[in-house]
């Protein structure tokens, strides 16, 4: 597999299936683990962080995982940005130096990054609410690549860590949901305001410190030490369904009070993204909002919600420059989205109003 068979392809979480996929558009976990025999990332040389490269490389092939693996600190700058896009990458990685990379499965829902701010950054992803399935893949992957590196380990901290944030399990739950009834009916700060109280962190789409476009949020714990995976896992399955019991009663009211006003946005929405001639990102993000809450209210009959899902992530900026096969300045850009965008939404079709 190659970085360009990944523009026609798109990753089994944006597939819109499993349990709450309505809201919930996929489940992470992600671990954060150090080999013992070597400095964390930021204090090691050069030729160490090939040392951790290849033993990595070593296990992966000794676990007999299907990956293809891409040399993170040999691409360009627009093939990083294009795996951050995807989700296979963070900025941070993408933003690193020295050797480092990432094994990626063929579906996108296993990526192990190598010399990330720990050794290895193992994430998994599945669409939909399904954390405990996650947790029994990645912990399973976890112990088949233990089976050939030493993990930094203490028998009082458990794993070791650069950041102290992540010392204990290592282990970040989270799960992405789409929120636009909640925005809408102006809820969303005091949702955030009760989630932080019970130390979970609220970010964007693109993690921490990105904002959230498409009113899409990711929720997940903030503090590994003291507490078992298991607990962790179960304080998000106990709340994440009451935020979703709070997305869908705002849908009710939006559909309810307001069903006339709401057809017509997403109408719009769905009528500019099919005959756009140049659309910004932040506008097809908004849009593109709009029109997958109209798909779930039946709003729109015709047009499937895993295209949306692929849609916020294959008109961002370097997905559309490697389809095109050429830089974009921002104007190039805008007029490449709109064809695109075009090109997937032609056949769709809103539903007539009663």
């Amino acid at each position: 597999m190659t970085l360009d068979d990944l523009t026609r392809t798109s990753g089994e979480w944006l597939r819109g299936t499993g349990p709450e996929s309505d809201i919930v558009m996929c489940s992470r976990i992600r671990l954060a683990r150090n080999l013992a025999d070597f400095p964390f990332t930021n204090r090691a040389s050069r030729s160490e962080k090939a040392g951790i490269e290849s033993q990595v490389k070593s296990a992966i092939d000794s676990a007999g995982l299907e990956v293809s693996y891409f040399d993170v600190n040999s691409m360009s700058n627009l093939d990083r940005q294009f795996l951050v896009e995807r989700q296979i990458i963070s900025r941070e990685l993408a933003g690193g130096e020295g050797p480092r990379g990432v094994a990626v499965t063929p579906k996108e829902n296993i990526s192990i990054m190598v010399n990330e701010e720990d050794h290895l950054r193992i994430q998994y992803m599945l669409s939909g609410f399904r954390l405990h399935e996650v947790w029994d893949e990645i912990n399973a992957l976890d112990d088949q690549l233990e089976d050939d590196i030493a993990y930094a380990y203490s028998s009082s901290l458990g794993y070791l860590t650069a950041c102290p944030t992540n010392v204990g399990t290592g282990i970040r739950v989270g799960v992405m949901l789409h929120l636009p009834g909640i925005v809408a009916n102006k809820q969303i700060d005091k949702v955030f305001r009760a989630l932080q109280k019970i130390n979970l962190a609220v970010r964007g789409l693109y993690g921490e410190g990105s904002q959230a476009f498409g009113d899409f949020y990711q929720i997940s714990n903030q503090q590994t030490l003291g507490k078992s995976e298991e607990e962790i896992i179960k304080m998000l399955t106990d709340v994440v369904p009451q935020v979703l019991q709070f997305e869908r009663s705002a849908r009710q009211d939006l559909i309810t009070g307001r069903r006339q006003h709401l057809h017509d946005q997403v109408s719009r929405a769905y009528g500019i993204l099919k005959t756009a001639q140049t659309i910004s990102s932040e506008e097809t993000m908004l849009l593109l909002s709009s029109v997958r809450m109209g798909i779930n209210l039946g709003l729109i009959d015709d047009l499937a919600i895993s295209t949306v899902n692929e849609l916020f992530i294959q008109t961002q900026p370097a997905f559309l420059q490697k389809l095109r096969g050429s830089e974009l300045g921002v104007e190039e850009r805008n007029v490449a989205r709109a064809s695109y965008l075009r090109s997937r939404l032609s056949n769709g079709r809103p539903v007539e109003d009663d």
